[in-house]
């Protein structure tokens, strides 16, 4: 028996662990009772603990309120509770009915749930009960019989149960008493009972106070008057066509429209037979929504009637006869609803911005679609209208998704309005949209991208150092600093030198900037990288090759390579005379270090003893015979040529040449006035100085005695150099090779050359390959008639001695005079030999 009831107690404990779990995993829904009146902010309920749920966790998955109308909303979640956000009145929301509940939905993300939570408003005793009128009039003939009841108009009270009217009480009298009933529906009334015969004659009108009280606690009460007018025997009551009426009404009706028409009947006469009409019991909502004719009994829309506000009204008729007699009559109002209310589409959640790299699938959002209506006019269809790369996916009850569908790149499209229709299928339907702005996020997805695939500049020589040689610009399609460029050179090496030593770039406008002057003669070219980065993270960069190529400029004045330049000497030409014209007498040869046009150099005779004597040829530098030469013409002949370039602007050398006209090399002593032309040299003027001082000595006869002496012992000679050749060699390797420019070629020739000796009056004679040129080593003699004789020091005894004097005066001019004497001596003996010449 003990095991029989173990086994018992083990089942039953099993089924109650059982039905426990099927309660626990069903009960999804939460029910709160909640009472009217509360203060906003009170605390009504713990969502967190009644649902399992920490407050952090629905934080996490946006909990949050939500109804499917568009209604004032009572109360909202707060850290997990639920609190009044506004003032509830039952009595408005609900009006009579005994129950009175509000519905909303708790929804939570990721994942999606919906929770029903039900708020149960209970009522508070409020509100007083209150009479339809403050006076209650009633005509009672005479001929009343005792025991004869009264209806009375009923008190009203908004509130429900024990809150509602309770009793009514009747100040003591002689004549009336009160009888409580209760209607069908519940709700009580009174009768007034006659408990004593009256009497006309004695009294006409009795005033009696009437008193209605709720059950609430603290009890409230309300009070009218009752006026008892006596009047002669009325018998009969006033008698409605039906006990309930019966009507629908569609709702949004027109105001004016007809409900119905009630109709009343008394079998009196005359005044006690004249019935009018009024409601017996209205409450204040209702009163603003209908009206009843007091003489015809249409009862008439005066208010907006609308469905989804309620869907019944309960109305009661009394019709009263002249004498008082009243009798009551209950009208049902069916609202049926009409397709009036567009779906509303609310946005629940949007994640904007939206990542260009989201993958396909990803949800971006979630709406609800509500629509008030009833039946199929509630039945919703949502879609998407755009070509857009989302679409909607139906969730749970009335939610959508939103979705993508393909792959987004900002850089093509940056932004999307998508427009939801949500359309009902009501007849006709209605539909609503809503429109939402999607932009799209950047990811640094794209390198800079230069506008051109190489650049070329071009720079002339000579410039200034900062100058701007060019700019190169990247265009990254990214945003903001994904999209910010920033320039830079890649390091490399000019003719074994940093990049950096000549150009820089701005890292912000890519500008590039040389750092110093360009030499056009040292290098002509080079390239350079171009490295542009964004600003993004991780950076992405891209390489441009930028060509700088320097241009010339006319920095380089031409240089005569012959007659050379160089030296204390100067040079002459043997010229024959018997010359004719358009003989190649000579040719000056020049060079320029610049290129082009730059380097094209012209020749002209700009100063000559006899102008109409010589040509140049202006870009060969040849000197012809312009015609033939005479006798008459001057031995010596001075040119001086200015060679100029093509260059702008152009710039130019001038040379001296000295031409010989002779055909016997007796006659070259008549260069001795050539060489006085160049009295340039201090050495001259120093020896003028010398001269004047010795003449002043008294032993000048003595030394002019020794002097030719030494005349006798020495033989007079002249040194002559070989023809001279200008060989490939003497040309400097970077100068030009063009032809008709005025530079010889390495392979082109002249001999013919004659050379005198220093400023000084040495000699030094060249021979050239003609018959007009002395070998190199022959001695010059002179005719019998010459004093040949006298000329018995050679050019290098007087160079030396000359330029021994020359070093001692400038230094010691007192101290050396004496060591001097021998040098002057030299000197005036071979002035003196010149002197003949």
């Amino acid at each position: 028996m003990k095991e029989y009831e173990k086994i018992l107690n083990v089942r039953a404990l099993f089924w109650i662990a059982f039905m426990a779990e099927i309660l626990q995993v069903c009960n999804c829904d939460l029910t709160y009772s909640v009472p009217e009146e509360m203060k906003k902010g009170t605390v009504f309920g713990n969502i967190a603990k009644d649902l399992g749920l920490s407050v952090k966790a629905l934080s996490d998955r946006k909990a949050r309120i939500d109804m499917e109308s568009e209604d004032k909303r009572f109360c909202d979640l707060q850290g997990g509770q639920l609190v009044i956000t506004d003032r509830i009145d039952r009595e408005e929301l609900c009006g009579s009915t005994p129950t009175c509940t509000l519905n909303y939905e708790l929804v939570l993300e990721n994942p999606l749930d919906l929770h029903r939570i039900t708020l149960q408003i209970e009522d508070i005793n409020d509100n007083p009960p209150r009479f339809p009128k403050n006076e209650i009039k009633l005509e009672i003939r005479e001929s009343a019989d005792k025991g004869a009841r009264y209806t009375l108009d009923d008190a009203h009270d908004p509130d429900v149960g024990r809150n509602g009217i309770q009793s009514y009480a009747l100040e003591k009298n002689d004549y009336f008493t009160l009888a409580m009933n209760s209607r069908q529906n519940g709700r009580k009334y009174c009768e007034l009972v006659l408990d004593k015969e009256l009497d006309r004659e004695v009294q006409q009108e009795l005033k009696l106070l009437l008193t209605a009280s709720d059950g609430g606690s603290p009890q409230r009460s309300g009070t009218a008057v009752i006026r008892v007018v006596v009047l002669d025997a009325n018998d009969n009551l006033p008698v409605f066509s039906e006990t309930i009426y019966k009507v629908s009404l569609p709702e949004n009706s027109a105001l004016g429209t007809v409900v119905l028409t009630v109709s009343a009947t008394d079998l009196d006469e005359g005044a006690n037979g004249e019935v009018t009409y009024e409601f017996s019991h209205i409450s204040d909502k209702e009163a603003r929504l209908f009206s009843i004719d007091e003489l015809k009994g249409e009862i008439k829309v005066i208010g907006l009637i609308d469905y989804e506000d309620k869907v019944k009204y309960e109305l009661w008729v009394k019709a009263k006869d002249g004498a008082g007699l009243a009798s009551d009559a209950r009208i049902d109002i069916e609202i049926t609803d009409v397709n009036d209310n567009a779906p509303v589409i609310q946005i629940k959640s949007l994640n904007v911005p939206i990542p260009e790299n989201v993958v396909p699938g990803t949800e971006v959002g979630i709406f609800n679609v509500q629509d008030k209506d009833t039946g199929g006019n509630k039945h919703i269809r949502c879609s998407i209208q755009q070509n857009v790369p989302f679409i909607l996916n139906p969730s749970i009850k009335n939610y959508y998704t939103l979705v993508t569908t393909a792959e987004l790149d900002r850089e093509l499209v940056g932004d999307y309005n998508v427009t939801i229709m949500a359309t009902d299928g009501g007849s006709p339907p209605l539909s609503s949209s809503k429109t939402i702005h999607l932009y799209l996020s950047d990811v640094n997805d794209n390198p800079p991208v230069f506008e051109e695939q190489s650049y070329s500049a071009y720079v002339s020589e000579n410039n200034k150092p900062g100058s701007s040689v060019c700019s190169v610009t990247a265009r990254d399609p990214d945003w903001r600093q994904n999209g910010t460029v920033f320039y830079s050179l890649l390091p490399s090496e000019v003719n074994g030198v940093p990049l950096s030593s000549y150009l820089s770039i701005n890292g912000d406008t890519g500008v590039i900037h040389a750092v110093r002057a360009f030499d056009y003669e040292q290098f002509r070219s080079f390239k350079v990288q171009v490295v542009a980065r964004d600003n993004g993270s991780p950076p992405l960069s891209s390489n441009v090759t930028v060509s700088v190529f320097i241009t010339d400029e006319n920095d380089n004045s031409p240089q005569i390579l012959y007659p050379t330049p160089e030296g204390n000497s100067f040079m002459t030409e043997m010229v024959p005379k018997a010359a004719l014209s358009g003989s190649l007498l000579s040719k000056v040869i020049a060079v320029d270090a610049d290129s082009g046009q730059n380097a094209w150099l012209s020749y002209q005779i700009v100063k000559s003893t006899d102008p109409g004597l010589f040509t140049i040829g202006v870009h060969s530098g040849e000197i012809r015979a312009q015609r033939d030469i005479s006798e008459s013409d001057s031995m010596k002949q001075n040119l001086v040529i200015s060679v100029k370039d093509n260059g702008q602007p152009s710039l130019s050398t001038t040379c001296a040449v000295y031409l010989l006209i002779s055909d016997n090399l007796a006659e070259v002593p008549e260069l001795k006035d050539m060489s006085y032309e160049e009295n340039n040299s201090k050495l001259t003027s120093y020896l003028i100085i010398a001269l004047v001082s010795v003449s002043t000595f008294f032993l000048t006869f003595i030394i002019l005695i020794i002097a030719v002496r030494l005349c006798h012992r020495r033989k007079p000679r002249l040194l002559f150099d070989g023809a001279v050749a200008i060989p490939s060699a003497y040309l400097p390797p970077n100068y030009a090779d063009v032809d008709g420019t005025g530079t010889l070629r390495s392979t082109y020739n002249y001999d013919a050359y004659m050379t005198t000796g220093s400023r000084t009056s040495d000699f030094k004679f060249v021979t050239s390959y003609n018959d007009n040129t002395l070998p190199s080593g022959a001695t010059l003699k002179r005719s019998p008639g010459d004093n040949s004789e006298c000329l018995n020091f050679t050019s290098l005894d007087f160079t030396e001695n000359a330029s021994k004097c020359s070093t001692l005066v400038n230094n010691f001019p007192f101290l050396c005079m004496t060591t001097c004497l021998e040098i002057i001596t030299s000197v005036l003996i071979h002035a003196s030999l010149l002197s003949d010449y």
